[in-house]
């Protein structure tokens, strides 16, 4: 079971310190992106959180179902008045399951590394083949890992350095983990927020989608469907599930 690592306390400030992930610039490109490929199917989204891609995509017309494993962040979409349409399941999404077929499932913004073991992605691989229609697709927005940032001997990697916030992320590469530690300063007080996360590989993608029965079909080095190089610091990538 995936342990819930967001509560109330980051459920209350998800939206205020995302908002910059919020913005028509950020999502239209994601939106259009996923809307083509449900192509007036329905959707189900993985991790759904405060319906930050749920929300506008509902508003194209998809209707758009969601697994959560945050009650917290699943109340504060289910607060929202646009969101009234959207169907929220509480639980793991890597086991959790919707009675319904869907022509598209997305996990955006990393959240494919919550699932901190290998076999808990595997799952979620195979969880989303069994609710998708034949010929439908599995969506992974998700970081490449970033370790050739790293000097011989080094694990720690600073990602955000402001005056009153620095993120940090350490890395384990033995059992290809890490944890990102967060600081803020919010009224004069400290605080921190370390979360795990499971760093996984593009190729190791594709297998685990071979063993769910599903092949690539698509990777893309943005939401604009940038070429995907060397060079790409994060990855779209688009599996399909055999039409037969």
């Amino acid at each position: 079971m995936t342990e819930n690592y967001f509560g109330e306390s980051i459920a209350a400030r998800y939206d205020h310190d995302n908002a910059d992930l919020s913005t028509p610039e950020v999502l239209a490109p994601m939106i259009e992106f996923l809307a083509e490929l449900a192509d007036g199917g329905p959707a189900l989204e993985l991790g759904i959180g405060t319906g930050r891609v749920a929300v506008p995509l509902a508003q194209t017309g998809v209707s758009v179902d969601g697994i959560e494993l945050s009650e917290a962040m699943a109340e504060r979409l289910e607060a929202k008045p646009c969101a009234i349409d959207i169907g929220v399941t509480i639980g793991d999404f890597a086991t959790a399951t919707v009675d319904r077929e869907f022509s598209l499932a997305f996990v955006v913004f990393n959240t494919i590394k919550n699932l901190t073991t290998q076999e808990a992605q595997v799952a979620c691989f195979q969880n989303v083949a069994d609710h998708l229609s034949p010929g439908g697709y599995f969506v992974i927005e998700v970081l490449v890992p970033m370790l050739r940032s790293l000097h011989p001997g080094q694990n720690l990697l600073a990602h955000h350095m402001s005056e009153n916030k620095w993120d940090v992320d350490e890395y384990r590469f033995a059992t290809q983990t890490s944890t990102s530690h967060h600081y803020s300063v919010r009224d004069g007080e400290l605080i921190r927020n370390s979360v795990p996360f499971r760093y996984v590989w593009p190729e190791e993608l594709d297998l685990m989608a071979k063993l769910a029965g599903m092949e690539r079909c698509q990777r893309w080095g943005g939401w604009n469907r940038e070429p995907f190089t060397d060079d790409s610091t994060f990855h779209v990538s688009v599996w399909q599930k055999p039409r037969v």
